[in-house]
């Protein structure tokens, strides 16, 4: 596997105002998967926001919405070119996110927050890095897996240090259940890799059961080169879960079947 030059980064992101947080899909109620927090954008950052979100930004509507979408965005045209696209969900404030598009220019990817300030964070970085190929969607990652991604569309899709919900009555509002699992197999084209990190230990068995569930999905096979690259930058964050005594378990699967 190819070596990647980055080293640790940013710390973990300090969240602004929401997007509404509990959301009707279809026929049944669907648990946020996140929490609600608030902060500010420092002058630089809404003069950043104000300058680059028209290009770069796009806000998800939710299903029922009376402006929900009625197809998918048009990628191609988002970026000005057809490459393998990768979907990043929970991007924080975007250091794995900056630093793995760094390294693969030939790959697009799109990162999805619901916290305005992460997002504005991000964003002053692919200005100040100057970093072509990366795309912000401020919303629920659901709204925008069932709105605004194609069915097959996706190289990738990558969910790094979802929010556990350590509390057992809270683990329905856990990302990664069946439901969800389903529908990024269905938007990943095949060959496709879901790439989950956690360093939660109950969090890992459940994601490991969910995504060893689904049909449409098996273990990457590690003798064979992914579709892009699953090696990630360490931050900050992490590298303080890791001297704290937690052990981060990296989870990979590829869509095996049309």
């Amino acid at each position: 596997m190819r070596a990647q030059p980055w080293v640790e980064a940013a710390t973990p992101p300090t969240p602004s105002d929401t997007v509404p947080a509990e959301r009707s899909s279809g026929s049944y109620r669907r648990n946020t998967s996140f929490r609600s927090r608030r902060s500010a954008l420092s002058p630089a950052q809404q003069g950043t926001w104000e300058r680059l979100w028209p290009e770069l930004g796009y806000v998800a509507t939710p299903r029922h919405a009376a402006d929900a979408p009625d197809e998918p965005l048009d990628t191609s045209s988002w970026f000005g070119r057809d490459a393998p696209l990768v979907l990043e969900i929970g991007c924080g404030t975007g250091t794995s996110t900056l630093a793995m598009a760094q390294f693969e220019p030939e790959v697009d990817v799109i990162a999805v927050e619901v916290y305005r300030r992460g997002l504005a964070q991000l964003l002053s970085a692919i200005e100040r890095e100057n970093v072509p190929n990366i795309r912000l969607i401020r919303g629920d990652a659901v709204d925008v897996l069932e709105q605004l991604i194609a069915p097959a569309s996706l190289s990738g899709v990558r969910v790094f240090f979802p929010d556990p919900w350590p509390k057992a009555r809270h683990h329905k509002r856990r990302l990664l259940q069946p439901d969800t699992v389903a529908l990024i197999a269905d938007r990943l084209r095949l060959g496709g890799v879901l790439h989950a990190a956690t360093d939660h230990p109950g969090y890992v068995d459940q994601i490991a059961e969910v995504g060893d569930a689904e049909p449409r999905l098996s273990r990457l096979d590690p003798l064979r080169e992914p579709a892009i690259s699953v090696v990630r930058p360490t931050t900050k964050y992490e590298t303080k879960a890791h001297d704290a005594g937690s052990a981060v378990t990296e989870l990979l699967w590829e869509r095996n079947r049309p």
